[in-house]
């Protein structure tokens, strides 16, 4: 193994999208210590131990800073990143794990403006992005560079939809303006919104959504910049997430993973997965 003070460092993509990816005090974590127990953060709590002779830096870095680093031959990764076409040319790609019941997208509107959202909508309470986006009245409002994944954003590119240029916080920026009235609806993941909420104090604020579209990715990603450096990053960890699929004790760290928060329906799935990565070769695009 290589020494610490020779290791290869990965530095890694860090934004605040709690309850996914948590900077504690403020600031992107300083070590794998202080990562936190996210969906997101807590699989790299688990996973990055396990790439031997790798030092780990975090980064606190925007979509837009993350593809112009990328490009200008510098290399970083992400778990915070969907796979898009577009992407494909400055990123390499690799998965992680299967969809959790927390990756649903939804539609996050203000509590005052339910009634007027809903209107029109399927009985059972899931509305049609498809059909929201056909209404000029509702004005909706997204991050500059966030991708969801090939439902939506097919739907998103065929609309004049409002883009807005955020920093590294861009879920709690964006939930802010729309508690403050800048727009009808945006679009992001329930337990960000309850995180935002109860962060702020005001719980009852905003409502999530579930929509027909709303499940934004097959499978949780991981990319690294598309750079030699880049590519050797993609297969250590690739390779890690292989060597933790073949652990015998796999639920020891799942539960370091998710705690008590694993529904049996993501315990299935997540096994399937992890069943096919032990076995299998690389992935990575």
């Amino acid at each position: 193994m290589a020494s610490l003070a020779h290791a290869d460092t990965v530095r890694w993509v860090a934004q605040d999208m709690p309850p996914h990816f948590h900077f504690q005090d403020g600031h992107a974590p300083r070590s794998v210590a202080e990562l936190g127990r996210g969906e997101v953060d807590g699989f790299m709590r688990v996973l990055l131990p396990r790439m031997a002779g790798f030092r780990h830096e975090f980064v606190e870095a925007s979509t837009a800073r993350y593809e112009a680093l990328s490009r200008s031959g510098q290399t970083l990764c992400s778990t915070l990143h969907v796979r898009t076409p577009e992407r494909l040319d400055w990123l390499y790609f690799s998965h992680l794990y299967p969809p959790l019941v927390s990756r649903e997208i939804h539609v996050i509107v203000r509590r005052d403006a339910l009634a007027r959202v809903m209107q029109g909508a399927p009985a059972d309470g899931r509305v049609v992005l498809a059909d929201l986006l056909q209404r000029p009245e509702l004005r909706l409002l997204l991050a500059r560079d966030r991708a969801f994944g090939p439902q939506i954003d097919p739907l998103l590119g065929r609309h004049a939809v409002p883009r807005l240029a955020v920093g590294a916080q861009l879920s709690s920026q964006l939930l802010d303006m729309l508690r403050a009235g800048r727009m009808d609806y945006t679009l992001d993941y329930p337990a960000v919104m309850q995180d935002h909420l109860k962060r702020i104090g005001d719980p009852g604020a905003l409502v999530a959504l579930p929509v027909t579209e709303g499940r934004s990715t097959l499978l949780a990603t991981v990319s690294c910049s598309r750079t030699p450096e880049g590519r050797r990053h993609i297969e250590a960890i690739d390779a890690a997430v292989r060597a933790l699929a073949r652990e015998p004790d796999r639920e020891a760290w799942v539960h370091d993973w998710r705690g008590d928060r694993v529904m049996p329906q993501d315990m299935r799935r997540l096994n399937a997965y992890m069943d096919e990565r032990a076995r299998g070769g690389p992935r990575i695009e």
